[in-house]
């Protein structure tokens, strides 16, 4: 029988079957002798071993369109990484890490700014403006007053998605209202540190139809950069592209060279501000790596 993990704890897997519901399952030793890993969002086949208490064994992984580092999840089609509009106000260095982390494993993102209910229409404009140069997707919603949810899950329609983001942005609220069973605890968000609890501690897969699932993951509150040379890291910003052929010395990094075009383009405000100083960040930061 084939399957798909929907969870995974404590070394049982949870597979989902069409035919028969979901089997708790033990995977074999000789993934761990392969030292391979089960994750969620596999594709399996399994042998049922009780039918009566829905228990078998994973025998097989079948062939995996990709494999996520972080999220540690398989066969994601995109990811939908949801921060704040505000309380808390967005970390645009730990967003700007995801995306690179995501280009870098070849997953398409939208990103959704929730709890727009909190902000002026000025601000989601400026939020707008410093991704939409990127060609990034940008969705925004309110998980409080329910706005925004329909034209999201078109978004999600047909495909496996794999939603992110920090602690406390209201993610868990969001998924409770595009899949209402997954009965989701949501985190009261502390006051005074303006963060939220960790409500998701494992990666879980949820049916909204028959074709389309969102699998939440783990919050997180830091992201590692792949492991990328830092003139490699240009290229993880595509707003720079269509600038960049046009500076003086080939494979410029837009950051000390003269006669630079990203840099005309940014006194220009052709590309944002914020995105540029991110990469200026995380230039340094690959650079002082290297070094040690």
């Amino acid at each position: 029988m084939q399957g798909k993990i929907i969870k995974g704890i404590a070394g049982f897997y949870y597979v989902h079957t069409a035919e028969s519901g979901i089997y708790e399952c033990k995977a074999k030793g000789i993934f761990r002798n392969q030292k391979i890993k089960p994750l969620v969002g596999d594709n399996v086949r399994l042998t049922v071993i009780d039918e009566a208490k829905k228990q078998g064994n994973i025998e097989e992984l079948l062939p995996r369109k990709n494999a996520l580092i972080r999220p540690a999840v398989a066969n994601m089609d995109q990811a939908l990484v949801i921060f704040a509009a505000a309380k808390p106000k967005p970390n645009f260095n730990l967003l700007d890490r995801f995306l690179i982390l995501m280009k870098y494993q070849r997953v398409p993102v939208i990103i959704c700014f929730n709890k727009q209910d909190m902000v002026s229409e000025e601000e989601l404009r400026l939020l707008k403006e410093v991704y939409q140069k990127g060609g990034y997707e940008i969705h925004f919603t309110s998980a409080l007053e329910e706005t925004g949810i329909l034209r999201l899950r078109a978004l999600l329609q047909g495909k496996t998605t794999a939603v992110a983001g920090p602690s406390g942005v209201g993610k868990s609220s969001l998924i409770n209202l595009l899949h209402p069973e997954a009965e989701m605890e949501t985190g009261a968000i502390s006051a005074k540190i303006e963060r939220g609890k960790h409500t998701t501690r494992h990666s879980e897969l949820f049916a909204l139809d028959g074709e389309s699932y969102i699998c939440d993951t783990p919050g997180f509150s830091s992201v590692y950069l792949p492991e990328l040379e830092k003139e490699e890291l240009k290229d993880y910003f595509p707003e720079f592209q269509e600038y960049e052929e046009g500076c003086r010395f080939q494979g410029c990094v837009h950051i000390h060279e003269p006669d630079c075009k990203v840099k005309e383009a940014l006194a220009q405000k052709k590309i944002s501000q914020i995105r540029y100083e991110n990469y200026k960040c995380l230039y340094e930061e690959i650079k002082d790596k290297r070094r040690y």
